[in-house]
């Protein structure tokens, strides 16, 4: 372990390492590995660039590069220089990633040799990283100091404007430094899988230069997803990563032991499942499990919890105690604190809490504020999330505050709902939406079941003999899994878009007509796990699949005592059709 004494700046923590192993590999893609000698060469070379273009301290410098080892050498050049670095994911569609520079004021973008056209629109220079020149790698004058602006991460906003997050070089620090997380070796090999527009990248590069480990640039989440996990992990060598809690939580429902191969496991992002613990925990896994919590604008992480097989088998996994130098406070509306056990607003203060929002004075101040009667001035953030703290220190995560709805007049927490519904063993992974507005708002539950799990009315049953009547949902939409953002996040947007189609098809409902059509329709609803199949639907578009076409062809024969060709279903997959198939099939066998 390199991290050692006091650290105040991100150059000053690459550079301790630097100087204890210079010929240890820092970072590898699939291409070329640069040790840490010729990581701190490079980038001072792009630092030199950049200062022949007028760059110092305060300015903002793009990065708009592929996913390579590029990355490493161009943000540590940027630092160098003075200027913080405005991360923007080269995938993102052009509209997002030109706002996103456009509006972080930046005066320089770093891309690769040819991208130029694709910037077109983008005010500042445009400046090839390969301009630098191999020869000029003497370092620079140390020009930054912890309170300096090291990076710029964009956020969504409620206006849908993103906000630019100002990240200083101590906030950074605090974090991949911390001794409240699990510590990285020399020997460790860290999977960069997270975007460069995401808080992740943070472990992914600091810690990991900050410890003297390597880092191995993966592709990226969807790519890793559809290759062989296990298998491109083992080929590296990977023994730690932080991965989205959307990502474990689906991954090992297919296989508990894909993250075998690892010694340090985090995740954070989104609400870490006891039924994913329970599976990777009692599976070949036997590394250690944090789960992690912090907004970006608290860089990254601000409490931790080492999640237990006991834990995996509770209703919720708790978000943990504050990290070192953190502090926490659980605040009722008024600002008031909360007994344990009660829900409040979460507020944070420590050394990870960003400078603020970039040219946003008023937003900053309504989010990054000093408490009433405190007496040292104490900055802190308001986090909008609810949370309830427990006698031993614990925080449990509870939801946001701005997700509060009414329904019949109560206060409802979503979040609530649907840990309510997971406690039921068949249950996954619920997300509970509000739908409608005033008197006529709704909450809707997406949930994925296990193949043994309940059908809707029968769900519908459990919840409204454990819920009250107000907290139950209207509708359950069943789904094959909860979609996920490019960040592993829950996508919202994406299950909001399956509703508007849902209430399409109960708009243009048409019931079945024959004993045949009520038949089929009985049966796609169990097979579904759906309810009110209309006449005019089709089994796939419903989400059936092979396997499932199967099961209806099986039934079917036995149930109504066809010997029914199996093409004829796949020919004839919407319900009124296929009843006919089924009727004139039976006219057929009696002439």
């Amino acid at each position: 372990m390199v991290i050692r004494g006091s650290v105040g700046t991100l150059t000053e923590l690459f550079g301790r390492s630097v100087e204890a192993h210079p010929h240890r590999p820092a970072v590898r893609d699939d291409t070329r590995t640069l040790t840490y000698a010729q990581l701190d060469e490079e980038s001072n070379a792009v630092s030199a660039l950049l200062r022949r273009h007028g760059v110092g301290a305060e300015d903002r410098v793009g990065v708009y590069l592929r996913r390579s080892v590029e990355l490493f050498v161009a943000i540590l050049g940027i630092l160098k220089s003075g200027a913080a670095y405005v991360a923007v994911d080269s995938r993102y569609p052009d509209t997002r990633r030109d706002l996103m520079l456009n509006s972080s004021g930046a005066k320089i973008v770093l891309t690769e040799a040819g991208w130029e056209d694709r910037l077109t629109s983008v005010s500042a220079r445009i400046v090839s990283i390969e301009d630098r020149v191999a020869a000029d790698t003497a370092p620079a004058e140390e020009v930054v100091e912890p309170n300096s602006a090291a990076g710029v991460l964009f956020t969504s906003g409620s206006s849908g404007e993103p906000k630019a997050i100002v990240l200083e070089h101590r906030n950074i620090v605090s974090f991949a430094s911390n001794p409240s997380l699990p510590a990285l070796t020399t020997a460790d090999r860290v999977g960069q899988i997270s975007s460069i527009s995401f808080d992740a990248f943070h472990f992914e590069m600091w810690s990991t230069l900050g410890y003297g480990a390597q880092a191995v640039i993966l592709p990226p989440v969807p790519d890793l997803l559809a290759a062989d996990f296990q298998r491109q992990m083992r080929q590296y060598g990977i023994t730690a990563m932080l991965v989205p809690t959307m990502v474990i939580n689906h991954v090992v429902r297919e296989d508990r032991d894909a993250f075998a191969p690892l010694r340090v496991l985090q995740t954070g992002g989104d609400v870490l499942l006891p039924a994913a613990c329970r599976a990777l925990l009692g599976g070949r896994f036997k590394g250690t499990l944090h789960n992690l919590y912090g907004p970006a604008e608290i860089t990254t992480a601000c409490t931790a919890h080492q999640v237990t097989a006991e834990d995996a088998e509770s209703d919720a996994i708790p978000i943990g105690l504050p990290l070192d130098g953190v502090s926490v406070r659980v605040l009722s509306p008024e600002l008031e604190p909360v007994a344990p056990g009660e829900t409040g607003e979460l507020f944070v203060s420590g050394p990870g809490v960003a400078r603020g929002y970039q040219d946003r004075p008023e937003l900053t101040d309504e989010r990054f504020l000093t408490l009433p009667g405190e007496a040292d001035g104490t900055r802190m953030y308001r986090t909008g999330d609810l949370a309830r703290q427990r006698e031993d220190g614990a925080l449990m995560f509870v939801g946001r505050a701005d997700n509060q709805v009414k329904i019949r007049g109560y206060r409802v927490e979503p979040g609530e709902v649907e840990r309510g519904l997971c406690r039921y063993p068949e249950v996954r992974e619920a997300v509970v939406l509000p739908q409608g507005e005033g008197n006529d708002r709704r909450l809707v539950a997406f949930v994925v079941l296990d193949e043994s799990g309940p059908g809707v009315k029968e769900l519908r049953e459990r919840a409204e003999r454990d819920l009250p009547d107000f907290m139950v949902p209207s509708r359950f939409i069943m789904q094959d899994r909860i979609p996920a953002t490019a960040h592993g996040k829950r996508d919202l947007d994406a299950l909001r878009e399956v509703l508007a189609k849902h209430l399409a098809r109960e708009e243009s409902y048409a019931g079945p007509r024959t004993d045949t059509e009520r038949f089929l329709a009985g049966l796609w609803e169990n097979l579904l796990s759906t309810e009110r199949v209309g006449r005019d639907e089709d089994f796939f578009g419903l989400g059936g699949h092979s396997l499932l076409a199967f099961r209806m062809h099986h039934r079917i024969n036995r149930e109504l005592g066809l010997s029914l060709p199996f093409p004829v279903l796949l020919n004839n997959t919407v319900l009124k059709d296929l009843a006919a198939a089924i009727d004139a099939s039976r006219e057929g066998a009696t002439a």
